[in-house]
């Protein structure tokens, strides 16, 4: 009798099943949930099944980990894919503000609910590194950053998904951001700034202001980069602090090449500026690359110099922009030139040429056939295009 009682009061079944294969396999066990003759036999029947047909065995999934558990494979994997300086920026937002909120949970266990706590929770808690001053409300994450901790979280959960950890990733929403206003100078307050620069650093600030380089850029450029005969640059590097602390030359933000053609009064700043201490076009009087704290106090002298508001490197990437597109430059000449990944980042100078819009608008004004005239296109009449 393969199914009876055994002397401690459980029901237990033993059988030998014969294989197809002639083998044969000894099986035996106890009912999970009743301790009855009935769930025995049905204990038996089931270990019988999967006996003959291991193929319908559902292979048990692998216990899913924490969150915690898993940001340490997922930043591994993003260290070898992105800049140094960018792995801080995450390995921060993992650190300080993810890890604390929903590091315990279960990857499964992040779910819709989980996210918006998370986000709320960024959203209104004080910074506690930030030093309290008394009768000044303590600093909150900022709508952007709380929306990049998010983006962070959500790669996580699509790598784990991208794995076969976890089966689906819960719906994100973020919080919406305003449009800072991004400040740029004028055509005279660039000149002013020009002006009062001093020294070497003078060719510096005005290449910043002509050709929109980014500050990691201005740093890394070297003079076989600079086409002096052609009147051109090649931006091919950028400087970066490393996992070291160091500074290092490495890729553009992008990971890619752009060139950038030089007007005349960046073309004769540079043939002025030429010397052989190094590579570097701009460096320090033994020829070294620049460090990003050196460069700080040149700058301030020559805003204070002109009477400006103070303001940091990349405010000259934002007016070369800025006056190109005043100038009537096409926004993607200046996405181009700018080095920027898509066109949306161009976008936030478009308002400063509202007259593109306004001319667009008067094309309405004219009649069909001037429009098409002005458009170098075909004439035509309602009976030829069918319209009524």
């Amino acid at each position: 009798m393969s199914v009876r009682k055994e002397p401690d009061g459980r029901w237990r079944y033993r059988k030998t099943v014969h294989l197809p294969s002639g083998a044969k396999e000894r099986i035996s066990g106890t009912p999970k949930n009743e301790n009855t003759r009935i769930a025995a036999e049905e204990a038996e029947r089931s270990h019988i099944h999967r006996v003959l047909h291991p193929e319908t065995i559902t292979p048990q999934k692998a216990e899913v980990p924490t969150v915690a558990t898993f940001a340490t494979k997922f930043l591994e994997s993003k260290a070898i894919e992105i800049r140094d300086s960018s792995m801080r920026t995450l390995e921060t937002q993992f650190r300080c503000h993810i890890l604390p909120q929903v590091g315990q949970l279960r990857l499964d266990a992040v779910t819709y609910a989980v996210v918006e706590d998370l986000k709320v929770t960024l959203a209104t808690t004080p910074l506690s590194r930030r030093r309290r001053v008394e009768g000044v409300e303590p600093k909150k994450c900022s709508a952007k950053w709380v929306n990049y901790c998010l983006s962070s979280l959500y790669a996580l959960l699509h790598a784990a998904r991208k794995r076969g950890v976890i089966d689906s990733v819960p719906e994100f929403e973020w919080l919406k951001t305003t449009q800072a206003d991004r400040r740029f100078l004028d055509f005279g307050e660039a000149e002013r700034l020009i002006d009062a620069a001093d020294g070497e650093w003078r060719a510096m600030i005005l290449v910043a202001l002509k050709t929109g380089l980014r500050q990691g850029e201005l740093m890394a450029l070297r003079w076989e980069d600079v086409d002096l005969a052609a009147g051109r640059i090649v931006v091919r590097r950028s400087a970066y602090k490393n996992k070291a602390g160091a500074w290092a030359v490495g890729l553009t933000k992008n990971g890619k090449t752009r060139e950038i053609g030089l007007g005349d009064r960046a073309l004769a700043a540079l043939k002025a500026h030429r010397h052989l201490r190094g590579p570097f076009v701009f460096c320090t009087a033994d020829g070294q690359m620049f460090r990003r704290n050196q460069t700080y106090a040149p700058l301030l002298r020559a805003i204070k110099g002109a009477g400006l508001e103070s303001f940091g490197w990349h405010t000259t990437r934002h007016t070369f922009a800025s006056h190109l597109v005043m100038r009537g430059a096409r926004l993607k000449t200046v996405q181009d030139l700018m080095g920027h990944a898509t066109i949306l980042m161009t976008m936030r100078y478009a308002h400063l040429a509202p007259e593109i819009a306004r001319d667009a608008v008067k094309l309405l004004d004219l009649p069909i056939n001037d429009v098409r005239s002005a458009n170098n296109l075909p004439n035509f009449s309602a009976q030829d295009s069918n319209i009524a």
